[in-house]
């Protein structure tokens, strides 16, 4: 703690010298799998590769292919020396496939090490890390996707009125995203960039999500969707972060990056295996480049009675990007299947995630993102008993496009830990009915049985809850469904799926999402292909 607190404060900034010989004492440390090649090794290496040949005759690993590769006021010499130092990479870790961060990491450290062959070995520790839920180098194509979709996630959660701007004025809020390591490793200039690569090396990937997050709110600060049309927004961000100096200092921006309360580093690692398993499924290999994985909503063949195509993009970016991956399927739709409750329930068991949408009488537009089978309705026997997750939300589309999600990702200081000795599932009888009526004083978060389950982030989480706020996502009955509860439903509808109504509820912390009471002049549920 004390060694987080010394390198988030800049202590080692004021002295070349402290700062040389800390980074060579925390990369020591640092612990890895196997047997790190060291600085011996690669004299050796380099002797058997080079010779007397100019390193220019050798080229680059094919794992920086396409990437930039900047040197941070290095002299010919230091980038003679980084050129060797990630051909021996390439040469001693044949494992790596893609890593375009390495660069800008080797070329940092190479400002602090005594020769080339200490820096080598110890960007080669970095490399072998073993440290539990700690990633410091991506080293595929797939795990620096999965990270692209990490930061994408965290940025709708933490950023909203960023990720509301982005989606607004972007085609492709993912490419956007998928940058942002880019933003810290190659953008941010080099004093900005070095005190970054200090509490890196300190507390892994988390920070860089940190400081990304934060780079993101400030430029959020600085303009405005009107200022925005028309122009690039993916070239407009990176121009902000090489200005970055002029918007805020250093020790303002880290200050900021620190105040913003993440996730444990364990749940954001859950998270990154979840998003990697989702690019598995849908068969990303090492050369598909992530614009044609994610504009998952096509202009020209989506076709909806409820919303647009770019509306859907909107509530597309809003939803965990692992199944924003996937094109939107349709479910179930009052004007083709009737309005029928019973028909609603069958057309949409079996699927999960789902996204509902209402169309009012009056033309409002409003709905939720469903993380759970509506078939877990079943498991509650009569109680109408509440299930889902965290990652349940409801949202407005017309006339605004707002999202509400759950009241403990804005507000985690609602929820206290459960001890282990406590800690259960949840029994029908505990839960609220739709009501908000409860028979018990605390309630936990439902703990996921199922391999696989959707939340992982939040699933391994265990809340002691006020009744008020507790986990009322989603409830259904053959009497009608209810969406969000404690002091309000924040959607209801009847079993005919004609009538519904609105108001807040503590789960969302929302306003009503239209016309309390209203008429339904459509339903759509719409499902992942």
């Amino acid at each position: 703690k004390e060694l987080k607190k010394l390198a988030r404060e800049g202590c080692w900034a004021v002295s070349h010298g402290l700062r040389a010989q800390v980074y060579h004492q925390l990369l020591q440390q640092v612990p890895c799998h196997r047997v790190t090649p060291d600085a011996p090794v690669y004299r050796d290496v380099v002797s058997r590769l080079f010779g007397k040949l100019s390193v220019n005759s050798h080229p680059l690993p094919e794992f920086l292919e396409g990437c930039s590769m900047p040197t941070y006021c290095l002299n010919p010499e230091g980038v003679t020396a980084l050129k060797k130092i990630l051909i021996c990479v390439g040469s001693l870790f044949p494992d790596i496939t893609y890593s375009p961060i390495l660069p800008s990491l080797v070329a940092l450290l190479l400002h602090y090490s005594e020769d080339e062959a200490q820096c080598f070995e110890n960007i080669s520790r970095l490399l072998a890390s073993n440290a539990p839920h700690t990633s410091y180098i991506d080293q595929s194509f797939l795990a620096h996707q999965a990270s692209c979709m990490t930061f994408g996630d965290l940025a709708n959660k933490h950023c909203p009125a960023a990720h509301k701007l982005i989606a607004g004025t972007s085609e492709n809020v993912f490419e956007v995203y998928s940058e942002w390591l880019s933003w810290l490793f190659q953008d941010l200039p080099f004093r900005y960039a070095i005190r970054v690569f200090d509490v890196y090396l300190l507390e892994g990937q988390k920070v860089l999500y940190r400081i990304a997050l934060a780079l993101l709110k400030q430029y959020r600060l600085l303009v405005t969707s009107s200022e925005l049309e028309g122009t690039d927004i993916k070239a407009d961000l990176q121009a902000f972060v090489q200005n970055i100096a002029e918007h805020v200092s250093v020790d303002k921006l880290l200050e900021r990056a620190f105040g913003i309360r993440l996730f444990s580093r364990k749940e954001i690692w859950l998270l990154q295996m979840a998003n990697r398993k989702a690019l598995m499924e849908r068969g990303i290999n090492m050369v598909q480049s992530r614009q044609s994985v994610h504009l998952a909503v096509d202009v020209q063949s989506f076709s909806s009675s409820t919303v647009t195509a770019q509306e859907m993009r909107i509530i597309w970016s809003w939803i965990p990007e692992r199944f924003s991956l996937f094109p939107p399927l349709l479910l179930f739709s009052t004007s083709e299947d009737g309005c029928s409750l019973q028909r609603f329930y069958t057309c949409c068991e079996g699927y999960e995630p789902t996204v509902l949408l209402i169309k009012t009488a009056e033309g409002e537009v409003c709905g939720a993102f469903l993380s759970s089978d509506w078939s877990e309705r079943k498991k509650s026997g009569t109680t109408s008993g509440f299930f889902g997750t965290g990652e349940c939300f409801v949202f407005t589309v017309r006339p605004e496009a707002e999202k509400y999600e759950w009241v403990l990702i804005k507000k985690p200081e609602l929820a206290k830990a459960v001890p282990r000795s406590r800690q259960r599932s949840p029994s029908p009888r505990a839960c609220s009915s739709p009501d908000g009526s409860t028979s018990s004083n605390h309630l936990t978060v439902p703990v996921p049985q199922r391999k696989g389950r959707l939340s992982p982030f939040l699933a391994i989480r265990h809340f002691l809850l006020p009744s008020k706020t507790a986990s009322m996502f989603m409830s259904g009955s053959r009497e009608g469904i209810v969406i969000g509860g404690g002091g309000g439903q924040a959607l209801s509808l009847d079993a005919n799926l004609l009538w519904g109504h609105t108001e807040h509820c503590e789960t969302f912390d929302n306003p009503p999402l239209c016309q309390e009471n209203f008429k339904v002049q459509l339903l759509e549920v719409w499902g992942f292909q």
